[in-house]
């Protein structure tokens, strides 16, 4: 099992106890003995869960990340503590509230902004809307952001959409009646704006300590 040391490095130094779980379909207690959870970047969720058609081009299914994040999410809901989805992390918050994806966003948008190729970051303009957690913790309502994927959010379900990209593309969402439920399309952990890193990764430790 492994993960890019940015994510453990940046809740680290904003002050977090980093625990790595492994994917397990069929177990959940861990969020028990958890303050927070963190869902990571990584390959793209069997379109089934959201009631889609494989399409050529997109990854072959992970069933027991997706099961074990989906999982984990709903029961770190259930207990009310705080959630950061990072890219695929804010696309297993969508799934789990309903909504559903794009399988490849260049037949959506046409030349993406977000990804020339796996692995390489794209900067671009990003929108948040004014009084979100997002605009909060940043600071502003305009910023540059960078993206590695080529699937997005379509639908969120029940989610709030609080941030876009300069091409539409959904770049944040939120649960606003929670203190700390947060998703977002692009890097923060590999970000070269420390200062929205920082931000980010502070406040949800913040509000891991509080819950």
């Amino acid at each position: 099992a492994l993960i890019p040391w940015n994510y453990v490095n940046k809740l680290q130094q904003a002050g977090a106890s980093v625990v790595i779980l492994p994917p397990d379909a069929d177990h959940h207690e861990a969020i028990a003995r958890l303050d927070g959870l963190v869902m990571a970047g990584g390959a793209d969720i069997e379109p089934a869960r959201y009631g889609a058609e494989h399409q050529e081009g997109t990854d072959k299914p992970r069933v027991e990340r997706d099961a074990s994040e989906l999982g984990l999410y709903r029961a770190a809901r259930e207990k009310n503590i705080p959630v950061l989805g990072i890219c695929r992390g804010l696309q297993i918050m969508a799934v789990a509230h309903g909504g559903s994806l794009h399988q490849h966003l260049p037949d959506v948008v046409g030349n993406t902004l977000h990804r020339d190729a796996p692995g390489t970051f794209n900067d671009h303009g990003a929108t948040f809307m004014a009084g979100s957690l997002i605009a909060d913790l940043v600071g502003e309502t305009e910023v540059i952001v960078n993206s590695s994927h080529h699937q997005a959010v379509n639908s969120p379900g029940d989610l709030t959409i609080t941030g876009h990209a300069e091409d539409g593309t959904i770049e944040v969402c939120e649960d606003m009646d929670a203190e700390f439920v947060l998703g977002v399309q692009w890097h923060p952990e590999f970000s070269s704006n420390e200062a929205i890193s920082e931000n980010i990764f502070s406040a949800f430790v913040k509000a891991c300590a509080k819950s």
